[in-house]
């Protein structure tokens, strides 16, 4: 079976894929035009200021000194052409390595500075120099030093990770999470119209798919689902105003010829009297599920009483075929139902029972499940759900409509229960009806 196509992979993934190329596109092009615009030579490192001004002491005379600390060694091990300049804001300074002519007219005046980056033009680039205010032991300084050379590629690419790593975190959640709940709540419409369409059965016709809270590009797609309801309701009320209306009009000639059958004494006249009456049948029971559609009432009635009324009235039938019937009550409640339909149902049941052999019959109630069980030959495993199939019969034979327990299905069905066969304790089949209990 061929997978349908999820619409996540156009609705999520194709819209990140697409997002994180672009964005990886426009920072590459954001890198590229940043290095080839500033092409000024290496930035010193801005970390050298930080621990110069934690090595930076004030003696007792107030006088600045250098205080060689275990990160200022390690600092000038690593940076052979480390020089700095200190200075407070009263002018006094202290220097430290070989200071570039350079900044000789500028020693004296760093305390009206507090940030620069000097970047020399030409290698070994030992002119270049970083301006920062620092706060250390011996107070504000403001620090002019060379250390450390950074590449201006290097703190580029690094600058862009530290920005685009938590953009890219940002649009993965706003795509895997933000995304589907967006996709989800603008599909709820279509979810709601599916629940609507699974509640539409030959039951509940007549109902129509809602366009409300449905998105716009779905709209044409319900209305033409519920022209197509229409279109089929039209053709079942159709096709049952034909059967109720041909039964009706079998009902006369069947009678005038069951008349003439019983009345007459021709010995091959009289053995059309079981296909008369299997006509007759069918008619009626043709009637019965047109009358489903327009006479179901529910009321509050006794079961057992019901199928105590129902059995009494077959009683006389079975006894004169040779046949017993009998009546268990396991437990009585109240239940809600059409009355003239349960009693249908009952007495189909009954009839199927005797036509397939039973020659004992028990009807059980227990609450609001109610079994007919016979003693016949059963119903095999695998035919038990084609017997309610209209027409459908077990074995050929010259009575029964076909139409009897398909009839059961229905009725049962419309009072919203369940019908199953199951085996009896001994030989024989069960057939139990649960009906809804509210």
């Amino acid at each position: 079976m061929k997978k349908t196509p999820s619409l996540k992979r156009p609705l999520i993934v194709y819209p990140l894929i697409f997002h994180l190329i672009t964005l990886m596109i426009s920072f590459a092009i954001l890198i590229a035009v940043a290095i080839r615009i500033d092409s000024g030579g290496p930035y010193v490192d801005e970390q050298i200021t930080s621990i110069i001004a934690r090595a930076i002491v004030r003696q007792d005379d107030g006088q600045l000194a250098v205080n060689m600390t275990q990160e200022l060694v390690e600092l000038r091990d690593t940076t052979k052409d480390l020089w700095f300049v200190s200075s407070d804001d009263t002018g006094q300074y202290v220097t430290f390595g070989e200071v570039p002519p350079h900044y000789s007219s500028l020693i004296t005046r760093l305390g009206d500075l507090s940030y620069a980056q000097l970047r020399a033009r030409e290698a070994p680039y030992n002119v270049a120099a970083v301006i920062r205010r620092e706060s250390g032991p011996a107070g504000t300084l403001t620090i002019l030093g060379h250390g450390k050379l950074n590449d201006l590629k290097f703190i580029v690419f690094t600058a862009s990770n530290l920005v685009i790593l938590p953009i890219f975190i940002l649009l993965a959640i706003t795509s895997c999470v933000v995304t589907p709940w967006i996709v989800r709540r603008s599909l709820a419409g279509v979810s709601r119209i599916a629940v609507e369409a699974e509640q539409i059965d030959t039951i509940r016709r007549g109902r129509r798919l809602s366009e409300e809270h449905v998105p716009s590009e779905i709209v044409p797609l319900v209305g033409a689902v519920n022209n197509a309801l229409r279109r089929l309701d039209e053709g079942y009320e159709r096709q049952r105003q034909f059967i109720a209306s041909a039964a009706h009009e079998l009902r006369t000639p069947i009678t005038i010829l069951s008349i003439k059958v019983d009345k007459t004494v021709n010995k091959d006249m009289l053995k059309l009297r079981a296909d008369v009456h299997r006509l007759a049948t069918l008619a009626e029971q043709l009637l019965d599920l047109q009358r489903l559609d327009i006479n179901m009432i529910e009321e509050e009635l006794d079961l057992v009483e019901l199928i105590r009324r129902v059995v009494g009235d077959l009683a006389p039938l079975l006894i004169a075929s040779n046949r017993t019937i009998e009546v268990q009550t396991d437990r009585r409640l109240p239940c809600r139902g059409d009355a003239p339909a349960l009693e249908r149902v009952l007495t189909n049941l009954v009839q199927n029972a005797v036509e397939h052999g039973g020659r004992h019959i028990i009807v059980r109630v227990n609450g609001a499940t109610f079994e007919v069980e016979d003693d016949g030959p059963g119903i095999p495993a695998e035919e038990r759900e084609r017997v309610f199939e209209p027409f459908h019969r077990l074995r050929p034979r010259s009575t029964g409509s076909g139409l009897g327990l398909n009839l059961v299905r229905q009725v049962v069905e419309r009072h919203g229960g369940r019908v199953s066969i199951i085996d009896a304790v001994c030989r024989g089949t069960i057939v139990r009806v649960e009906l809804d209990k509210s």
